[in-house]
This record gives C-alpha cells, structure tokens and sequence, in this order.
C-alpha cells in the first residue's frame, strides 16, 4: 500500500524523496500502462503550480496520449510539432518558460504558460515522453528539468 510522505524538505530532499517513490511503486510491477499511471498520479501531487502531467507514447510514428492527471489533452501529436514533438524530433529534453513564445506550440489547455517535455527511450528506441505543463511562466528551473531527468531514468530501468 502507499502513502504519500509531507514533502517538507529542501527541493533537492523532497525529489530523492520521489525517486525513491517512484522506485517503490513500479520495481515490482512489470505493466507499463499500471507504472507510467501511477507515475503520472506520483508527479502531480508533488509538483506544485501544474495543471498538467502526463505521457506521450511513440505508436505509428507518432505521440499518442498514455496515462495523465489534468484536463483531457490532445491525442496525437507528430514528431517534430510542438514542444513534445520537438523533444522526440531532438532526442532531448525541451524546457520552456513561455509556451506562447515556442514556435508550433500546440495548445491543448489554454492555461499552459510553461512546459517541461523529457524523451523516454527503450532500448535505445524513442518509446515516448514526459510531459508536464504549467498555468505559470517560467515554471520549471535547471534543478527540476535534472531531477525529471533522473525521474524518466528510473522509468526507463523498468520498461
């Protein structure tokens, strides 16, 4: 059973603290879809300032919408369009303080102001992203683009 712990420490103790969350939730479950939704679930309720968290999975040459907390969201995106299309076009990680200001940004929810957007890789194959938005500019800083780093690292140890 888990329990969600306060996180009351440093932002750095409060993201080990969720790697070693997320690590406890999906080592011993070999379903895919069952560990990103409760990654996703994991995610919001630690971030704060979110309206968004979810994951893209790479079918047919293309994003299609996996497991996520928010708003219903844009089912397929291209690779190449958008932030998330950009981070699978690029192969890394996309950190955007304004979502207006990204060209060919694609606005599911017109809350969004910001957006973070983590490549996930299976065998050295593209198998999808993270995805987490914002209702506030500049939302995500260098700390938190390497700790979701690390959080899709531990994702990709399990797929």
């Amino acid at each position: 059973m888990f329990q969600s712990s306060a996180y009351t420490g440093t932002k750095q103790d409060n993201y080990e603290l969720l790697l070693k969350q997320l690590k406890a939730l999906i080592e011993d479950e070999p379903d895919n879809i069952a560990n990103l939704s409760n990654a996703s679930s994991l995610l919001n309720q630690f971030l704060d300032d979110v309206n968004w968290v979810g994951f893209y999975l790479w079918k047919e040459e293309q994003l299609v919408l996996g497991p996520f907390q928010g708003l219903p969201a844009c089912v397929r995106i291209p690779s190449g369009k958008g932030v998330c299309g950009t981070a699978v076009s690029e192969g890394k990680t996309q950190r955007v303080a304004d979502v207006h200001a990204f060209p060919g940004h694609i606005a599911c929810d017109a809350a969004s102001r910001s957006e973070i957007v983590v490549p996930i890789y299976k065998n050295g194959e593209i198998y999808g992203v993270l995805d987490i938005d914002s209702p506030s500019t500049d939302r995500f800083d260098e700390e938190d683009e390497s700790y979701l780093d690390r959080f899709v690292k531990t994702i990709e140890s399990y797929l």
